[in-house]
């Protein structure tokens, strides 16, 4: 199955690229802090704009997930999304971006809200709660920031994207906005069930992206779920999504996209 060959990649990669040249912003930097929800210590990327310092602003935040591929070819494993040097060029609509890295080896446990028969998981919850409970409240004191749901957005690819959604449909009080890169909606049916009975904010706001050649599923999957969105009464204005032609699923499609989707998740209130 690709996304088995993806894995494998993904572990390969990793391991054999620690050499390589760090090309992450001076505008990032790291910390670790203790989450108790996943009983370990978790290394966080922050990007604050280059303005921060100079400033008296406070800013809406980003949380990502897979932190390792977002600012530095050095720990990505096949190229970086090249957050930090897209947000170095903006003047307005700034924002503090927040980098999770993953769990490795947990990744699928903790990037999943369901099990799955062959793949495992099944943890999303205690890795949202440490978002939502512990993460969250200490960058909202360490940093100026805006903490209200609307001006707080969740975002991700692959099990990222599905992570990021489950918890923008299940938490919307605290995530009012996601960003949905190529969500691996195929892990579990109870995604579905759960918007089904969900009651969706007027508020939430979500952009979409999949690649046309990423599965024979993936397309399909992320276009049956805008419409049961639609169905429960979400707006157009509410739902931003594209399907890439020739998109696959790697860091190129992500990275090449990243912009626009922050753009119209940015000015989209």
């Amino acid at each position: 199955m690709r996304f088995s060959l993806f894995l494998l990649i993904f572990y390969l990669l990793f391991c054999f690229n620690t050499q390589a040249q760090s090309t992450a912003s001076k505008q990032v930097t790291t910390f670790t802090i203790q989450a108790p929800q996943l009983d370990t210590i978790r290394t966080i990327w922050v990007y604050l704009p280059k303005n921060y310092e100079n400033s008296e602003k406070s800013y809406p935040v980003i949380y990502m997930h897979d932190a390792q591929n977002l600012f530095d070819d050095k720990t990505s494993y096949v190229g970086e999304w090249h957050v930090d040097e897209y947000l170095d060029t903006l003047t307005q609509n700034e924002s503090i971006i927040i980098g999770i890295e993953h769990g490795n080896e947990k990744r699928i446990d903790e990037l999943t809200p369901y099990k799955h028969e062959k793949y495992g998981g099944g943890q999303g919850d205690a890795y949202i709660m440490f978002i939502k409970n512990t993460l969250k409240p200490h960058i909202d004191i360490a940093y100026r920031t805006k903490p209200e749901a609307e001006n707080t957005t969740i975002f991700g690819s692959s099990l990222g994207g599905l992570i990021s959604f489950y918890a923008a449909i299940t938490y919307p009080e605290t995530f009012g906005k996601a960003g949905v890169f190529s969500p691996a909606f195929w892990f579990s049916e109870k995604i579905y069930d759960l918007v089904t009975s969900a009651n969706i904010p007027k508020t939430s706001t979500f952009y979409f992206l999949a690649g046309d050649n990423e599965s024979d599923t993936m397309a399909p999957n992320l276009i049956r779920m805008i419409k049961l969105l639609e169905s429960k009464g979400v707006s157009d204005k509410q739902i931003k999504s594209q399907i890439v032609k020739g998109g696959e699923h790697n860091e190129n499609l992500w990275s090449e996209n990243f912009s626009a989707a922050y753009e119209w998740l940015m000015t989209n209130q």
